[in-house]
């Protein structure tokens, strides 16, 4: 579904990411993990193009990505919750959902998917006439990956969507995850929290300095001495 070749992103005259290629098969949960300044969140924003690229591809479903803008690759499936949420916090919860079905014109499809989305996120649906900027850390999370499914997505990509929540809502925000995967969207994530993306992950990559220099599954790299000494907090 994705691939990522030879992938290269500079900031200025800092290389960000340093010849990276990784895919993404239909229907997998894909992780990338590693440490701050690893490159993480640098990869996802060169896929929606919201950072520019250097050199290499970025394929999606057989197109070559490179010279679409990034609205037109939201028209192609791709969807992206980015960290730190940004919801647009003066609007209310359902004018939330509601711009992240902009690019839709199934029109009488987007209440059934905002009712799926109150489905998977009752606390939503509870604040639903509630500004954005006034719901909890956990409940902008949820409105954030609301917002993405709004497009129908077939991939949908997530940055950090564990940062700054109480342990009982990341378990919560990764069950959605599994949720999503298993109604049929692909899901590539970028988190630190490597003990609980490995633990939803089909296959996983690890990223150092803007390389990748581990991949595998992720039962695999979860046995990995390496990767549990660094990222797992075991030896």
């Amino acid at each position: 579904m994705l691939k990522v070749k030879d992938l290269s992103v500079y900031y200025g005259a800092i290389q960000a990411l340093k010849g990276i290629s990784f895919h993404v098969n239909e229907g997998e949960i894909v992780t990338l993990i590693g440490a701050n300044g690893a490159g993480k969140t640098t990869t996802l924003n060169a896929i929606s193009a919201l950072v520019p690229v250097k050199s290499g591809s970025i394929d999606f479903k057989n197109l070559n990505l490179l010279h679409l803008p990034a609205h037109e690759r939201i028209y192609n499936g791709m969807a992206h919750v980015p960290e730190g949420r940004r919801v647009f916090a003066r609007m209310s919860v359902k004018e939330n959902l509601e711009m992240g079905a902009f690019s839709r014109k199934d029109r009488n499809m987007v209440a059934q998917d905002a009712e799926r989305v109150y489905e998977h996120f009752p606390r939503l649906k509870e604040r639903r006439h509630q500004t954005a900027g006034t719901l909890s850390g956990g409940e902008q999370q949820m409105l954030a990956i609301g917002r993405a499914l709004m497009s129908n997505p077939s991939l949908i990509m997530m940055d950090e969507p564990s940062m700054g929540l109480a342990p009982i809502l990341v378990s919560e925000i990764f069950g959605i995850i599994n949720e999503i995967n298993n109604e049929g969207t692909t899901v590539l994530l970028v988190e630190q929290n490597a003990t609980m993306a490995l633990s939803v992950a089909d296959r996983a990559y690890v990223l150092e300095t803007g390389k990748i220099v581990l991949e595998g599954t992720a039962e695999e790299l979860s046995k990995n001495e390496a990767v549990k000494k660094a990222y797992l907090g075991t030896v």
